[in-house]
This record gives structure tokens, C-alpha cells and sequence, in this order.
């Protein structure tokens, strides 16, 4: 079985904003993976790409990774970061993406590492 990584709205955006190679990365730290991202993020992502600029840019291309590459799945949350947490406590995957300082805290909590960015363009695992 592949490993299941979930991606949030920080992660997404890295390619653009941070200069990732978000999937380059998360295959050299893993080997194989099966990118997922929630419904909720998708909707976030959907929402800051309206803003226009370079958020907004970053958030159209995180839009279009998420959409093409990630298994989209629904979570009893509508807000991003609470899905997040929900798929990593139910332990529907085995790693969150996150950049977000709040969210990687509790992912954590809930017993699950968080890959986040180490450096300058390179990605780490945390564990719990």
C-alpha cells in the first residue's frame, strides 16, 4: 500500500511562492506516495486565487496541482485546516504537508509527522 500524503493550501502554494518543487521533494523524502488534498482546500485555494497577485497566482497553481495531481477527498470539516487534522487523527494518511506553524502543532497532536519546509527550498519530516 502507497504511502498517503495530505496536502494543505501552504503546501500547494510552495511551488510559486517558496520556489519547491513540491512533488520532486516529497518523492525524494518518500520514494512513493499517493498525493490527497480535502475538499477544503481545494474551496481555499479556489477563494484566494480570486485575490489576483502573487497570492493569488500561487493559490491558481496550487488550485490546478491539487486538481490534477491529488486524490480530493471529503471530510466532515468544511474548514481546511480541521479536515486536515481529521484525515491525520483518523489516520487516513500518513503524512501532512503544512508550512502552517498551528496546523503542523496539531497534526502532531494527533500522532502523525508533518513534512514542512527545512531551509530554503528543501523539505523535512517532523514526528510526533
Amino acid at each position: 500500500m502507497s504511502t498517503r500524503v495530505a496536502l494543505d493550501t501552504s503546501a500547494l502554494m510552495m511551488p510559486v511562492e517558496l520556489d519547491v518543487r513540491l512533488f520532486d521533494e516529497l518523492e525524494r523524502l518518500l520514494d512513493s506516495f499517493e498525493p490527497t488534498t480535502p475538499q477544503a482546500v481545494i474551496e481555499e485555494l479556489r477563494r484566494l486565487s480570486e485575490k489576483g497577485g502573487r497570492e493569488g497566482t500561487a493559490a491558481n497553481v496550487g488550485h490546478d496541482l491539487a486538481t490534477e495531481r491529488c486524490l480530493v477527498v471529503d471530510t466532515e470539516a468544511s474548514y481546511a485546516d480541521d479536515a486536515l487534522v481529521e484525515l491525520a487523527r483518523e489516520g487516513t494518511v500518513d503524512y501532512v504537508v503544512t508550512n502552517d506553524r498551528p496546523l503542523r502543532d496539531r497534526v502532531l497532536e494527533a500522532k502523525r509527522p508533518v513534512i514542512a519546509l527545512r531551509g530554503r527550498n528543501k523539505l523535512a519530516i517532523t514526528q510526533p
